[in-house]
């Protein structure tokens, strides 16, 4: 039985609550918030017995294999570096930190503890991804040569989840101060994880950051409204592609929409979960000199929560790992330091 504690009991901490009580040989022990009594209410939703207002007290009084951290951004590398001192097995939400050298450093230290790491690259868990690393893979699209890929909220031009002037949920991540990224950091890192999966890393980037006035005084009492709300990277893949990847939480319309098109000269794939997770659009060989297109079916794949707690039975890492974390980490450095200087970076100083 791998026994399990969740830090943070916000709004994404229900969703790791409630795919890990789906999964056999998990059990869920305890909570902890630095409001003791959210975590208390949290607990009593998922059935979980202990809840906790300090997170070295849990770890040390708490029987536990395993923690999940589902913080804010600034609190992961910390809370990381106490649960892999406590000799816990980890998942992470994303970003993995706030720069690449506290990434990194979170996994040297887990791999020098030898605990199992992953970070919530969550739409690892779409079988149409997995498929389109397989067909670049196995040579289906041949050299590859462009790419397409788009992530768009509307969550600022509309109450699809929530007022996002009103609520703390929201709000925090309009903060620099109370530790955001931004679009760049929140969703950007999902659509560079997404993209660069299939593809290939970045050999060099240009990105352009805006951040849009959403009130007179750009803020909300402690909340100052300084990260960005959408982000446009020109990108070099190291196989030579060129790329364009966007994110936004302007794309009024658009509740949660991720979309990847990838072209290579002998075929072409499309990939748009909101339409679909488990099948992908294909131009594939002959096909492609009629642009005909054709559905095709992905096997099914396991959730990061699952691959999380089969890795610890089986204690063999599965991806995404913290060394993925901190690669995908790096470009979002890089995608500051070229929006701050205005020019197109190497991702490999």
């Amino acid at each position: 039985m791998i026994k399990l504690g969740i830090i943070g009991t916000g709004g994404m901490a229900h969703c790791h609550a409630g795919n890990f009580s789906k999964i056999p040989g998990v059990k869920l022990v305890a909570g902890c918030d630095v409001s003791v009594e959210r975590a208390a209410e949290f607990g009593a939703k998922f059935d979980i017995p202990q809840a906790y207002g300090d997170v070295e007290q849990m770890l040390r009084e708490a029987d536990l294999d395993a923690v999940s951290i589902v913080t804010p951004d600034a609190f992961h590398f910390p809370l990381t570096l106490q649960a892999i001192k406590a000799g816990k097995h980890l998942l992470c939400e994303k970003p993995l930190a706030l720069n690449y050298k506290d990434a990194k450093a979170m996994a040297t230290a887990a791999k020098r503890k030898g605990i199992i790491n992953m970070v919530n690259f969550s739409y690892r868990d779409a079988p149409a991804i997995h498929k389109a690393h397989q067909l670049i893979a196995e040579g289906k699209l041949g050299r590859i040569m462009h790419v397409e890929a788009q992530y768009l909220q509307s969550w600022l031009a509309s109450d699809v989840w929530g007022n996002a002037l009103t609520e703390p949920g929201w709000l925090w991540r309009l903060s620099s101060k109370h530790g955001s990224k931004g679009t760049l950091g929140d969703v950007g890192v999902h659509i560079l994880d997404f993209a660069t999966y299939p593809v290939g890393p970045v050999k060099k980037l240009n990105c352009k950051m805006t951040n849009f006035k959403k009130n007179e005084k750009n803020r909300v009492g402690e909340y100052k409204f300084d990260v960005n709300d959408s982000v446009l990277i020109q990108a070099e893949f190291a196989n030579g592609a060129m790329g364009s990847i966007t994110a936004t939480r302007w794309a009024t319309g658009h509740e949660n929409t991720l979309t990847l098109e990838i072209f290579g000269d002998e075929g072409a794939i499309k990939i748009d979960l909101d339409e679909s997770t488990n099948t992908l659009q294909a131009c594939l060989g002959d096909a492609r000199h009629k642009a005909k297109w054709k559905t095709i079916k992905c096997p099914k794949v396991p959730t990061i929560y699952q691959r999380f707690a089969k890795s610890i039975k089986t204690g063999i890492q599965d991806q995404p790992d913290f060394d993925r974390g901190a690669e995908i980490q790096k470009l979002l450095d890089r995608c500051e330091e070229s929006d701050k200087q205005g020019k197109t970076l190497s991702t490999r100083s």
